[in-house]
């Protein structure tokens, strides 16, 4: 199993082109703020608007700031904010599906009607009235984006612990007499893994792109903060005047989403089972 998945990953090109991409946004957001000469916030108006250039390799904003910088800064909180809420989506979901899969009839009923009340409403839209109604901050960002998001998880986990909770290896642990508690972390966990892992990374992308949308219309980071989503906000003015303004951090988004994208899907192949197998008949 550990050979086959290690000969898809080396054949998958998604794997690898979305690995790189991701590699490179996290070596920029730890690394780039510590090699950067300008400070991201600080304003220099004699050097407002200026074109890219040699000092100023994606030119300047209109308060004069290094756009490079303010993007690079960007990265960091955009890549932290999408880990912060996939992780709290993973965790809220993964323990609502376990306990509907395993808590009998009633918990099930319950909670699958909540994940329904939840998945009626449009996503974006219920993050954009949670956003509203908490205020505008990027820790208000993350609890919206937590909210609509840990009910698609929950489907998931629990359709995948309905399907292997009465095969033998669980029946066994259950006839040895072991507790609940430990046939969850030993047994039912481990074997859902795969397609929580494959929809946590996709979420990473979207989770990125509906941040940067918050902070566009204002919900989210708020100025003088370097955050994609409100560079393109504060740029869309000088959109014929300094195109580069909203095209360095729209690129960046396409990139990132793209990244984790390939990432996800290439994931997606690598842990099917039925793919595995098939790639260990041509290669045992």
């Amino acid at each position: 199993m550990g050979s086959g998945l290690g000969i898809v990953v080396g054949r998958n090109f998604r794997i690898r082109l979305g690995g790189w991409i991701v590699c490179a946004l996290a070596l920029v957001a730890l690394v780039g703020p510590l090699v950067t000469p300008y400070d991201p916030t600080a304003q220099s108006l004699g050097a407002r608007l200026q074109g890219p250039s040699l000092a100023h390799p994606l030119g300047t904003d209109a308060l004069g700031r290094d756009v490079a910088t303010r993007l690079v800064y960007g990265a960091r909180i955009s890549l932290a904010l999408a880990l912060v809420a996939t992780l709290v989506r993973l965790v809220i979901g993964t323990a609502i599906g376990v306990v509907a899969a395993t808590g009998g009839t009633l918990a099930d009923t319950a909670l699958m009607r909540l994940v329904d009340v939840q998945l009626a409403f449009p996503g974006l839209v219920l993050a954009l009235v949670v956003a509203g109604v908490l205020g505008p901050s990027l820790t208000n960002v993350v609890i919206a984006l937590s909210v609509v998001g840990w009910a698609t998880y929950a489907r998931l986990v629990r359709g995948s612990v309905l399907a292997i909770k009465d095969r033998p290896f669980v029946q066994v642990a259950r006839l040895y007499g072991t507790p609940r508690r430990r046939i969850v972390g030993r047994h039912l966990l481990p074997n859902v893994a795969s397609p929580v892992i494959v929809l946590a990374t996709l979420n990473l992308g979207t989770v990125v792109l509906a941040a940067a949308g918050l902070s566009f219309l204002g919900l989210g980071a708020q100025p003088p903060t370097a955050e994609w989503g409100t560079m393109i906000a504060n740029g869309r003015i000088y959109l014929r005047s300094a195109p580069w303004l909203i095209t360095a951090p729209g690129v960046a988004i396409a990139v990132t989403v793209i990244g984790f994208n390939l990432l996800g899907d290439g994931l997606r192949d690598a842990l099917d089972p039925d793919h595995l197998d098939d790639r260990q008949r041509r290669h045992p």
